[in-house]
């Protein structure tokens, strides 16, 4: 065992990524793929941030539809490393299970929850503030790594810093005042300019009944539930259907934060959610050899004259003359246009498709 003692990383898995259709699919969702052309996929990167801090402690939870994907990218994981959720149940049932999972083999594990599909190009800065984090965890604090932002961004909820917390170990601690929900770009322009506002990105650090302890207080029958499928992994397809569909933050931060008991770790760690095609584009560096053009995946197949755009090429050829601004991506079912302006607005074509029944192309 290598890393922290005693300290898990647990990965959610899910989601289908419909703002970054039609490259992410229900069945292929994002966290599967190389999308920023680093050589893997944004999962195996996950594993790669964590392994050091954790060694081979880590769970991933993910769709009953994935695992195979999941095992193969992850080989050095153990059978009983990685859960199958049978349906999307949102985050809060899907990290509590893991949580529950980790009580019974250690009663005072730590765990990190850290989504499969985020990127961080900062990985030493990461390493300090989890290891604050975990010395809060240890002290019974639910404990958030709240990102120093770089703009006004609006697709993020952020995190109010409270009074600093004197602890040996954590430096960087502050309470957390509270959370908030995506603001517009006048809201989150003052939470900026202000210094006492992070991004919320959804990372959580905590004992594992800590949290079972915390979800208890307003959802007691779902620990409940949970407790029971961790003892007997038969009961998952009876109880799973029940339980309530909830995020995390909604479920625990949230109540937890208003009572003065959440703790936020500030850090700048170059993250980013790849949230849309836009995000992606910032990601991704410019082909060198194609100007104006950002290539998700291989430029064999874009020919580009005097135009700028974002382009991935699914397998035929994609020419472009004199256009700006634009994002094309060919698939072999599917091609989008949009402009980065209008990324977030994606997931409403896999919405429309969904609603016409064309199932097959989400």
């Amino acid at each position: 065992m290598t890393g922290i003692p005693g300290f898990w990383a647990v990965i959610p898995a899910g989601g289908s990524g419909t703002r970054l259709w039609p490259i992410s699919r229900r069945h292929s969702p994002k966290f599967l793929h190389d999308l920023t052309g680093s050589g893997q996929s944004l999962l195996r990167a996950t594993w790669d941030r964590l392994e050091p801090l954790v060694g081979d402690r880590i769970l991933v939870v993910t769709g009953v539809a994935h695992e195979d994907a999941v095992r193969r990218q992850l080989p050095m994981l153990g059978y009983d490393a990685v859960i199958g959720e049978p349906s999307p149940r949102d985050s809060m049932p899907a990290i509590g299970l893991a949580a529950a999972v980790l009580e019974r083999r250690d009663p005072e594990a730590v765990l990190g929850s850290f989504a499969a599909d985020h990127v961080i190009t900062e990985p030493d800065n990461f390493r300090r503030a989890v290891a604050e984090a975990v010395v809060l965890a240890r002290r019974g604090e639910l404990v958030t790594i709240g990102i120093d932002p770089t703009a006004p961004a609006t697709g993020y909820g952020y995190i109010r810093l409270g009074e600093p917390l004197v602890v040996a170990g954590a430096p960087n601690a502050h309470r957390v005042d509270e959370f908030v929900e995506k603001p517009d770009l006048e809201t989150a322009t003052r939470y900026v300019d202000s210094g006492r506002y992070r991004w919320n990105a959804g990372m959580f650090v905590v004992g594992a009944t800590t949290l079972l302890e915390l979800l208890a207080e307003n959802h007691a029958e779902m620990v409940d539930a949970l407790r029971t499928i961790a003892a007997d992994p038969r009961r998952m397809s009876d109880l799973w259907p029940s339980l309530h569909k909830i995020a995390i933050d909604h479920a625990v931060a949230e109540p937890a934060a208003a009572a003065g008991r959440v703790a936020v770790v500030p850090a700048s760690l170059g993250w980013d959610d790849v949230g849309d095609f836009a995000s992606l584009t910032r990601l991704v560096t410019e082909s060198s050899s194609l100007p104006g053009i950002t290539a998700i995946g291989p430029e064999d197949d874009i020919i580009s004259i005097d135009s700028h755009a974002t382009v991935a090429a699914g397998g035929r050829l994609v020419a472009l003359i004199g256009v700006e601004d634009l994002v094309v991506i060919d698939t072999q079912d599917a091609l989008l246009i949009t402009r980065p302006d209008r990324a977030q607005e994606v997931k409403q074509v896999v919405e429309t498709l969904t609603a016409q029944g064309r199932i097959e192309l989400t």
